[in-house]
């Protein structure tokens, strides 16, 4: 079905809870394993629906955030879809303790009871009113960073479009631009600072109703963190620090001497003295082309990617209302197929909506079939499918870049390498946030201000006081509204670069454990998943070590 053509109705979550509710007591009813599970597939069906709605209302808000019917709706879903927590978690508790739970383990796999002790363990009815407040806390973020207005040469932009010229050639915009991009945060600081203030306190709130302290128990919970902990997170940090800290002040001072500065300035952003590659064409032609990659790289990819363009399922086009950054997502009700957000803006980022966000799609788009269980990834592993996919499609880059193809594949892995310090500085960032919840807004940012010299020694921000008084952090949207879910790309992004190294030994092997392990979706843990297909788990000992000496080979160190 075409996304236009989906029709969307406003939720009755009273009517959501009160059905939830007898599912919960049918099922501890039932008599027999086939009626237990008619129940949970009946339980799972109107679920989906709901899911479906929320989805649907969030993409086409984020289309256009000044369309006031779904501004309403998306205020009504904020306010009301907390209140299904409590129905849905008694649901949950059915399911989990039902006396059938061995047939539905080998039904719907281990991860998924994991899961649901996860969901049932740190969920209490008082909560809702909280739950309530973040959601408003959040979509309050999102809008003030979407309706950005700023005045470029006679024009309004908003940030997104504003990236154009903060990866300009000309050094001087470059510098310009930044100015006005960070004097948007900058005039906004109160208010940045007061919403996500207020979020802290309302997450740390929630986590005390559960008996904690603090909320990083309680973030981790709601990051399905189901087989490892801020233990070996904090190891991971420990070994990039260690590892790839150097390794990313090397590629710095490159870049330094390729584009023939003397000295590197945080608006130094490209990495050519003619600039960044950018793609060639308008949107309709990058789609065109990511139609014959896509179809060349495996029959697979090619069903996929002509089902996304028969059935609307691109928004990429940037516009002066439409919410900020792009994502993807999908809608249950209409068999599980997915959806793509996103703003070009004629830069490279265009072409890595085709590469990034279509390896989370394609993934979706061939376990749609799948029971919701199976197909409830975790962000560390979803990240794997659209990051590796980056690299599987660089044979195709000529397509997007012409001759400067050779240019974007060095720009993309000296760019990896670059920004998992950064994900991590971000994650560390959160855990002494969360750990310290009465902080206030200038002790953040001088927090944010130390890690920099850890994670990022290198950086030079001249005379900026945004981000030279700790104030870049305001504009990473993931702080805002996705607590801990930062490290999740640092994670994948190490696990990429395997892929990386192995495609360039036997391209045809490295694709068919790629695609296996899109299959598995969420059959077993993380953990358990990547030993299966020939991958190492980045919090194994060495494990850093083998990429960072591929990494180096590659380019020359």
């Amino acid at each position: 079905m075409k996304f236009s053509q989906i029709k969307y109705e406003r939720p009755d979550y009273e009517s959501f809870g009160k059905q939830m509710n007898e599912f919960a007591e049918k099922l501890r009813e039932a008599k027999t394993f086939e009626e237990a599970y008619a129940i949970h597939e009946e339980a799972t069906k109107l679920y989906n629906h709901l899911a479906s709605m929320l989805t649907v209302c969030h993409i086409r808000h984020d289309i256009d955030t000044t369309d006031e019917f779904y501004e309403k709706e998306q205020d009504y879903n904020d306010e009301n879809a907390p209140t299904i927590e409590e129905p849905h978690h008694n649901y949950a508790k059915a399911f989990y303790e039902s006396k059938f739970r061995k047939e539905f383990e080998e039904k719907v796999g281990p991860v998924a009871y994991k899961n649901l002790e996860l969901a049932i363990d740190y969920f209490k009815p008082e909560m809702v009113p909280l739950m309530q407040e973040e959601n408003a806390l959040v979509t309050k973020y999102e809008k003030l960073i979407a309706q950005a207005k700023i005045d470029w040469e006679g024009e309004t932009l908003n940030l997104s479009l504003m990236t154009k010229y903060t990866t300009d050639p000309d050094r001087e915009t470059r510098k310009k631009a930044f100015a006005k991009t960070t004097g948007f945060f900058m005039d906004n600081r109160a208010e940045l600072d007061e919403i996500y203030d207020k979020l802290v306190k309302c997450r740390t709130a929630q986590a005390k109703i559960l008996g904690y302290d603090t909320y990083l128990e309680l973030g981790y919970a709601r990051m399905n963190r189901n087989d490892y902990g801020p233990k070996e997170v904090k190891a991971f940090r420990e070994e990039v620090k260690a590892k790839l800290v150097p390794l990313a002040t090397k590629l710095h001072e490159e870049r330094r001497k390729r584009i023939g500065v003397d000295h590197l300035y945080y608006y130094d952003t490209i990495s050519f003295k003619n600039g960044n590659p950018t793609p060639k064409g308008d949107p309709d032609e990058i789609l065109a082309q990511g139609k014959k990659m896509y179809e060349e790289l495996s029959p697979e990819t090619g069903e996929f990617f002509n089902f996304m363009l028969d059935n609307e399922r691109f928004d990429v086009l940037g516009r002066k209302t439409k919410r900020a950054g792009g994502y993807m997502t999908s809608i249950p009700d209409d068999d599980n197929t997915p959806f793509v957000f996103a703003n070009f803006n004629k830069t490279v980022g265009d072409v890595d909506v085709i590469t990034h966000e279509c390896g989370h799609a394609f993934q979706g788009y061939i376990t749609r079939k799948d029971c919701n269980e199976y197909r409830d990834i975790t962000m560390e592993t979803a990240e794997i499918h659209s990051m590796s996919m980056e690299f599987f499609t660089e044979k195709w880059m000529d397509k997007f870049f012409g001759d400067r193809a050779e240019d974007y594949k060095k720009y993309h892995l000296e760019d990896a390498v670059c920004f998992i310090p950064y994900g991590c500085m971000v994650d560390e960032f959160q855990h002494i946030v969360y750990e310290n919840p009465d902080m206030t807004p200038e002790e953040r940012r001088k927090a944010w201000v130390e890690l920099e010299k850890v994670y990022r020694p290198h950086m030079d921000y001249g005379d900026n006081e945004c981000y030279l008084t700790g104030g870049l952090w305001q504009r990473q949207s993931h702080i805002y509204s996705m607590p801990f879910y930062y490290i999740d790309y640092c994670l994948a992004q190490m696990v990429s670069l395997q892929y990386k190294a192995w495609m360039e030994e036997d391209f045809a092997a490295a694709w068919n454990s790629y695609l296996e392990f899109c299959k598995q979706g969420a059959r077993d843990f993380y953990s358990r998943s990547l030993p299966k297909v020939g991958l190492s788990v980045p919090f194994e000992k060495g494990c850093l070590d083998k990429t960072v000496s591929a990494i180096e080979k590659k380019l020359n160190f």
